[in-house]
């Protein structure tokens, strides 16, 4: 379905503008996707990141600032998603003994067997979205908005 279906337009556009528009509206479909994954769990796809970020630190804690340095959405509330990941128990809150100022945050084992459950899901997710697409073209679609992202900057 083309983009003018999908809003029902009959305003002949420019490609710059359909291009903006076939991504803002891809990506909503990907989130209500995603969200029908999270919603069992209670999880946000914000809170979801975060629990990722701290999987990757192995076992490390991570400080505020780093959290929001990696995550997706650079505009989240990094507290607010870390207070209700504590609320859920999935995360661990500490101040650091080295500098009283800095908060660390762990990854619990609760934590990290909802990822565990999540990660086949969230794969199975990722791989539906990209079954019509062949690897060839997976490459070229990655490379082309990284390059069309990079324009902006």
């Amino acid at each position: 379905m083309t983009i003018e279906e999908v809003i029902k337009s009959t305003v002949k556009m420019d490609n710059a503008k359909k291009v903006i528009l076939n991504i803002m509206y891809t990506q909503n479909v990907i989130q209500d996707h995603f969200n029908e994954i999270m919603k069992p769990y209670d999880l946000s796809g914000e809170q979801y990141n975060v629990l990722r970020i701290l999987r990757g630190q192995k076992g490390n804690p991570a400080n505020m600032c780093v959290i929001q340095e990696r995550m997706l959405a650079k505009t989240s509330n990094t507290t607010r998603l870390v207070d209700k990941l504590l609320l859920k128990e999935l995360v661990t809150r500490n101040v650091c003994p080295d500098n009283r100022r800095k908060i660390e945050v762990l990854i619990t084992q609760k934590g990290l067997d909802v990822l565990k459950e999540l990660d086949p899901k969230v794969d199975a997710h990722e791989r539906a979205f990209a079954e019509n697409i062949s690897p060839e073209e997976l490459e070229l679609l990655n490379k082309l908005l990284e390059k069309y992202r990079t324009q902006q900057n």
